[in-house]
Order: C-alpha cells, then structure tokens, then sequence
C-alpha cells in the first residue's frame, strides 16, 4: 500500500526544479524557540497561494486538497508583512541576471502604470476619469530585460507624473549604477516639465522621452518602451492581476512580486511556462522567428 502524501497536480504548483530554487530563500523556523509544529508544509502553502494567484479564484474557494485558506492567506499577509516576497524577489533577480551574463546592478529603467479595475473597496481607490476605470494603478520599473526592479500601487486617479516620482525616488540608493530612465510622452508634458528637473535635481537621472509616430494610429511597439508592456503581459497571464482584488495596496504590490517569482523561477530551474491555446501558440511561434532572424 502506498503511504507517500502526492504533490497535487495543478499547473499552478511549484515542479521539484522549481521549489529547489524556491526554498531556500524563505525564513526558516528554529526549533530552540519552541511552538507547534506545521501542520501544512511550506511547498504546499506556496501552492495554494499560487493557485489563486493563476486562477484568479477567492482565497475560499481553493481546492479541498491544498492548504486551507485561512492558513494560506496568513502566510501570505505574514511574508508579505515582513519583507519575505521582496526579498525572494530581488535575490531570484539578481541570480536571473547573473545567468544571462549582467551585471546584478542594472544600469537603465522603463516606468509605466497600469490602470486595474477594483470594485472590492480598500486603500487608494480613486477614479481614472479618462479612461473611465476605478480602482487604482500599477506603476512598474523594470530594466531592459522586462524584469522587476520596483512596484508601487496608488490610487488610479493621480497622474502618471506624479506616480513616477514615487517608483524613482530613492533609486540610486537602491540601485546605483542607474542613471538612464526611458519613458513615453505621458511623463513628459509640454506644459509641465517638472519630472524632468526633479529627476535630474533630486535623483541624478536621465529622462530621455521615446516619442511616439505621429503618422500612425493606434497601438505602437516604441524602442526601448516595449519591455514594459510584455512585463504588464507576464503578470495579467495570472487570472488574480486581471483585476485588483486586493483591500490593501501591500497585498496588491505582493501578488505581482509573487508572479515574478514564479516566472524567475522557472528560468532558473531550466523550464518552460508552455503556451495554452491556439493565440499563445502563435505568439510564441512569432516570436520564436522574431528571434531567430
């Protein structure tokens, strides 16, 4: 008779090769100090939360034979608390970088901001009267590869100008050797120059504008700017950043840390994320001839 408890199998959960890199970045508990041991183990609580995190489900209505909700969601207001994520985070960037042959400090950045519909209430809700969206936004910074370098999540209704400010400040502190930052004409503004003299003034930072073709109409692939948008991509693959379903705006900024790791993860573990469907198929076949010529 078989005694051994099996992995679920999900497309969700964490493979062995990815858990390998996984595991040993999160805090251990000693046994010197004492308490009850764990009923649910670590892998299995990382998968539930991975699989609301894909499936975009309510924390409740996770399946019977992962971990229960209530166990899955305090470990994911716990580590998100204490810094747990972000530090799983910067360290499977820099290992990321590493890999590709970078340097772990980047030396350039693409903001953008994400407008992400709410309607669960919470912190910073507000309302984005031009394109018509309450909720709040997703402001990235990532470097040239698409990776994340910082998120921040405000309320939808203040301007992209003003959200800049507050993913570039105190960058150099974090990252030193950056000193480029490559943005769109929404940061920009004719009239209002003011992120441009307060970058240079207070952050010693470069904005350099990637204009747009006046020429043409609709969706445009802008050098340098495009690494954002597929990084918006990687994350809304996951049903649970389709919308903001988060009440705080920490939880919000955590899932999209979460969808990072999963993605790193699975580079470093010499694995695929396989397309699903007929589109991502021939994406990924485009892409793929992209590459090659």
């Amino acid at each position: 008779m078989c005694v051994c408890v099996c992995k679920p199998a999900y497309d969700s959960s964490l493979t062995d090769a990815q858990w390998a890199v996984i595991e040993p970045l999160l805090p251990t508990r000693s046994p010197a100090l004492g308490g009850r041991p764990l009923v649910h183990s670590r892998r299995l609580v990382i998968d539930t939360i991975l699989y609301v995190l894909v499936s975009g489900c309510a924390w409740r209505l996770v399946p019977h034979d992962l971990a229960p909700w209530g166990t899955a969601y305090r470990w994911f207001a716990a580590w998100t608390a204490d810094g747990t994520w972000a530090r799983v985070h910067d360290t499977l960037r820099d290992r990321v970088r590493v890999a590709d042959g970078r340097d772990p400090q980047p030396s350039a950045a693409v903001p953008d901001s994400q407008s992400a519909r709410s309607s669960e209430g919470g912190e910073a809700i507000g309302y984005d009267a031009g394109k018509r969206v309450p909720g709040r936004k997703r402001h990235l910074l990532v470097y040239t590869c698409g990776l994340l370098l910082r998120t921040i999540v405000h309320s939808v209704s203040v301007q992209d100008r003003a959200g800049a400010k507050l993913v570039l400040g105190d960058l150099r502190t974090l990252f030193p050797q950056v000193g480029l930052v490559w943005v769109d004409g929404g940061y920009v503004h004719s009239v209002d120059a003011g992120l441009v003299r307060w970058a240079h003034e207070q952050e010693n930072l470069e904005i350099v504008c990637v204009p747009r073709n006046a020429d043409v109409k609709g969706f445009q692939v802008l050098p340098r700017r495009w690494v954002v948008e597929r990084t918006f991509g990687w994350i809304t693959r996951c049903r649970r950043l389709a919308r903001d379903y988060e009440r705080k705006t920490a939880h919000a900024e955590a899932m999209i840390q979460v969808a990072m790791i999963r993605l790193m993860a699975v580079r470093l573990a010499g694995e695929e994320i396989e397309p699903r469907g007929p589109i991502e198929t021939e994406a990924s076949r485009r892409l793929a001839e992209d590459l090659a010529d």
